[in-house]
């Protein structure tokens, strides 16, 4: 059994079609007000492991949009919760450049050992309507294509997304670690 500490169903629901034995925590935990998503997690970890006695896992996510120089970044979850895709997308009017990432952090920790961390992204562009009801928080304006992430199931997303990347290398790490 392994914790998942995270108020978020859908991050939770995607992390469970990586590992089948995960138990979500809603305990929260302090967000260093940082410049990568790495030392956000590697903040908060010490903070989970200080409280759950056994392995857990964390995650921390970010949309990075080259015309709006990376914003928002490693304030992505404050912002799509304080001003939402439509505002994202008024602030994208007139401007060209549209590629984006998705990158996804992971950490790792259990008593007794240091604290290890798994990156993972996808690229794409920012749409200019929000499309789909699958997923959540920017998946609606996130494209790969002519899709936007909302508009692929699941098990789809996980084959190709920034989380799904991060919670595989750590699961393959888990794996290799216990073998």
């Amino acid at each position: 059994m392994i914790y998942f500490v995270t108020s978020n169903k859908g991050k939770f629901a995607e992390a469970r079609e990586v590992f089948v034995d995960l138990v979500q925590k809603n305990i929260g935990y302090p967000e260093l007000q940082a410049d990568t998503l790495e030392e956000v997690v590697a903040f908060g970890l010490v903070d989970v492991t200080a409280r759950l006695k056994g392995p857990v896992i964390i995650e921390d996510a970010g949309l990075f949009i080259e015309g709006l120089k990376g914003f928002p970044g490693v304030y992505s979850a404050y912002v799509q919760k304080t001003l939402g895709n439509p505002s994202i997308l008024k602030l994208m009017e007139g401007v060209e450049d549209r590629r984006a990432y998705f990158a996804s952090v992971v950490g790792y920790a259990e008593p007794g050992m240091e604290p290890v961390t798994f990156r993972g992204e996808v690229l794409g562009t920012i749409g200019f309507e929000a499309r789909g009801t699958m997923g959540f928080g920017y998946d609606p304006i996130f494209y790969l294509g002519d899709n936007s992430l909302a508009q692929i199931g699941i098990e789809e997303k996980n084959k190709i997304s920034h989380r799904g990347q991060s919670m595989r290398a750590l699961k393959e790490w888990l794996d290799y670690r216990h073998s």
